[in-house]
């Protein structure tokens, strides 16, 4: 059964259609990866899924009592509650019950007190049913939802055991954001929506979020710039293509085949087409001044009047650049000699020995937190060490590129004011070839960089970068915010970069395909790490799987026989026993039985009236449809219509009304499927 229903949804932002009559049906069983460049419109169809915004035209249907969560790129959340308690209070409907039953307790000791009430026994029967039932109910979701899953998904997102007592406002913006994707998490919903989920986490909690979603049987809806991250999750693909938004079945890899596959057909189809309209003009030429051949060249003109014509796949701008070449450096380009680096008493970095060779590419590893960032800070001259030194060697150019760049951007400045800031001589027709690299056109180059998206400041940084990129390049998590094919493009860039590089990234497929060697980051040491990507991920699933054994076991004490709690509910007073009232006589109903009875009625007319309505109008609208189609169908069966352009757009529209049909009566399925449940219900 579908969790939501997009009918025809256009959405136009900004004078541009984003999509237009989009049908999109989205069930427990879809995993669906939403893919193209940014600013093509898969935040905004996010947006729409959540509910967080509303298309132009078109319906959004979410199935009645469905539970849709959803994961921004950008989170605000306040503190005043623990991490903990954020967490527990996220499930819906779970701090509404236990106000509740802090309300019903409270006037059940007021109700036992009042013995002289006149409604005594009757008021305090209900009351203790009513607490009975709320604590059960509360029984219920402790089972489901118990902090040691609570637990279990905090320590796979990096949450120490220390960090579910302190405020949520004393986290970082980045680790709010895993607050709130562990409360997601939690929550099990019927589809879960994720943007970039992982642009703040390491790569050990990037694994173990993997896996965790692998496990889970609910609808996913993702968007992610790291390709092996998406293969593992999805089974469809919603592409934004040129000619509009597109569905495909499969993983990004099947994806890519489909779309090779129908790129060939057209261009055979389109090949055919060119060699019969040429041979086609060619008789024209060839007998038009013959009378005899009269009535044959007028039927070809006519059949080169009526030719189809075949639109290509078209191909969406991506980044395009390679780096400069880089003079040569010594053969030593970096020596570290005992830097250490302490906040007040923590200390992150202790006693750092390093030397790095001309033309390495060293990728860091590591969790967050571990020291990986502040290294690079302290190597670009952002921050000073607390001990130690370090020395670049002979003929070195050191080029940093790191996520708060794209952040920290001047506002006010234009696209190519900001990168023309940072030239250093470079003329205007060499900085406008890099930001053409860039994406950023004649018109882009002029807008001001506070109206541009995450990616598209995160470009801008790189063009600050390319500029005047040196020779020795130190970057943190240089794929964060920029869309796939970008990601792609950067990687093959820095593949051919003839200098050295070292960097921190938690996309593994840009880790694979860069890094010559690991480093470590661990306990304030950098030490050379000597297996492989994979060796460090697995090694990472298993202590994930020791702490997960931990709290399991953790868990089994406390629900142990004799084990304390320290939020055991009180059981509810015992009410008193109430007198049975006497049976109305045979044939007749007693008042109340006549009061229940129109209850039950009213109830049954609001429950089933909708349902009733809304298939009604459903079978009215595929009565429609099909007439429509049948008559599509009618003239599609005559093969002339095909050699015109009317026949192309009819089988267009014939195609898009299919799938809105389809829409409809699946939809009127799963309408008459709850009206049945909800008269058997009142049957029973």
């Amino acid at each position: 059964m579908s969790v939501v229903v997009l009918e025809n949804v256009s959405i136009t932002l900004g004078g541009r259609t984003l999509f237009d009559e989009l049908s999109l049906r989205l069930s427990e069983q879809d995993r669906v990866g939403l893919i193209g460049p940014n600013g093509s419109g898969k935040t905004t169809l996010m947006r729409v899924l959540a509910g967080a915004s509303q298309p132009d035209g078109g319906a959004v249907r979410p199935r009645k009592d469905s539970r849709i969560a959803y994961l921004p790129q950008d989170v605000t959340t306040e503190g005043g509650r623990s991490l903990m308690r954020f967490i527990r209070e996220s499930v819906p409907g779970r701090t509404a019950l236990e106000a509740d039953i802090e309300r019903t307790d409270k006037a059940l000791t007021e109700a036992s007190q009042a013995t002289d009430a006149p409604d005594y026994e009757e008021l305090t029967l209900q009351l203790a049913g009513r607490i009975g039932e709320l604590h059960e109910r509360l029984a219920d979701y402790d089972r489901f939802y118990g902090d040691h899953e609570a637990q279990r998904i905090l320590a796979g997102l990096g949450f120490k055991d220390s960090d579910h007592d302190r405020d949520l406002g004393e986290f970082s913006g980045g680790w709010k954001m895993r607050a709130v994707l562990a409360s997601l998490l939690f929550q099990r919903p019927d589809l879960l929506l994720l943007d970039e989920p992982t642009n703040h986490l390491d790569m050990p909690s990037v694994g173990w979020l993997s896996g965790f979603l692998q496990q889970q049987s609910y609808g996913l809806v993702l968007i992610s710039h790291d390709r092996e991250f998406l293969n593992e999750q999805i089974n469809r693909v919603v592409s934004f293509e040129p000619e509009g938004v597109r569905q495909y079945q499969g993983d990004l890899d099947q994806y890519a085949r489909q779309r090779e596959e129908e790129r060939v057909l057209l261009e055979n189809r389109a090949r055919n087409l060119q060699r019969e309209k040429e041979h086609l003009e060619d008789f024209v030429r060839r007998f038009r001044a013959k009378a005899s051949k009269a009535a044959a060249v007028q039927s070809r003109v006519k059949r080169l009047e009526k030719m189809e014509t075949i639109e290509l796949h078209g191909e969406h701008q991506v980044m395009n650049f390679r780096f400069p070449e880089v003079e040569r450096a010594g053969k030593t380009v970096l020596s570290v000699d005992g830097i250490t680096k302490a906040y007040g008493d923590h200390q992150v970095l202790q006693g750092i020995d390093l030397e790095v060779a001309r033309g390495q590419r060293i990728g860091l590893l590591g969790v967050n937190g571990a020291g990986k960032t502040t290294l690079l800070r302290i190597l670009a001259g952002e921050i000073e060490a607390t001990g130690g030194s370090f020395e670049f060697g002979h003929k070195t150019k050191v080029g940093y590129y790191a996520q708060h760049h794209a952040e920290s951007l001047d506002r006010t400045q234009t696209v190519f004011e900001a990168v023309a800031s940072c030239s250093k001589g470079a003329s205007n027709q060499q900085i406008r070839q890099v930001l053409g690299a860039m994406l950023f056109g004649e018109r882009e180059v002029d807008k001001l960089v506070g109206v541009l998206s995450g990616g598209e400041r995160a470009r801008v940084a790189l063009a600050q970068l390319l500029i005047d990129p040196g020779n020795v390049l130190l970057m943190d998590e240089p794929t964060n915010h920029l869309d796939l094919q970008s990601a792609d493009r950067l990687a093959e860039a820095l593949g051919t970069f003839g200098g050295t590089l070292l960097f921190v990234s938690h996309n593994r497929g840009f880790v694979r395909k860069l890094a010559q060697q690991l480093w470590f980051v661990e306990d304030g040491k950098v030490v050379h790490y000597p297996g492989t990507l994979d060796d460090y991920l697995a090694r990472c699933r298993m202590e994930g799987e020791e702490k997960k054994a931990a709290i399991a076991d953790a868990a089994d004490l406390r629900r142990a026989p004799g084990a304390t709690s320290g939020q055991t509910a009180a059981a509810p007073p015992k009410a008193p026993e109430k007198k049975p009232e006497p049976e109305p006589a045979k044939g007749t109903k007693s008042k109340e039985q006549r009061r229940q009875e129109a209850a039950e009625r009213r109830e049954r007319r609001a429950k089933l009236r909708p349902l009733e309505k809304r298939s009604g109008e459903l079978e009215k609208r595929i009565a429609r449809l099909e007439k429509e189609q049948a008559e599509r169908t009618e003239k599609l069966s005559d093969p002339a219509l095909f050699e015109s352009d009317e026949g192309a757009a009819l089988s267009r529209e014939f195609a898009r009304a299919q799938a809105e049909l389809e829409v409809a009566m699946e939809t009127w399925t799963e309408v008459q499927e709850e009206l049945e449940e909800a008269q058997a219900s009142f049957e029973n």
